[in-house]
C-alpha cells in the first residue's frame, strides 16, 4: 500500500516550488516594466470639447 503521507509530502513540495517559480517570475516582469521608458502620452479632445469647436456653426 502507497504511503499516502510521503505522495503528500512530495506534491506539497511541487505545489511550493511552482508557486516560488511563478512569484519570481512576476517580480523580474515587475521590475523590468518599471524600468522601461513610459509609453508617450497622446491627449484626445473630450466631448465636451468637441462640441464647443463645432458649435456655433460659422456661416
Amino acid at each position: 500500500m502507497p504511503d499516502y503521507r510521503e505522495l503528500y509530502a512530495i506534491m506539497f513540495r511541487a505545489t511550493e516550488q511552482a508557486a516560488r517559480i511563478l512569484l519570481a517570475a512576476q517580480r523580474e516582469c515587475e521590475e523590468l516594466y518599471l524600468a522601461s521608458d513610459p509609453p508617450p502620452l497622446e491627449l484626445f479632445p473630450s466631448e465636451e470639447d468637441q462640441s464647443e469647436e463645432s458649435y456655433p456653426p460659422t456661416p
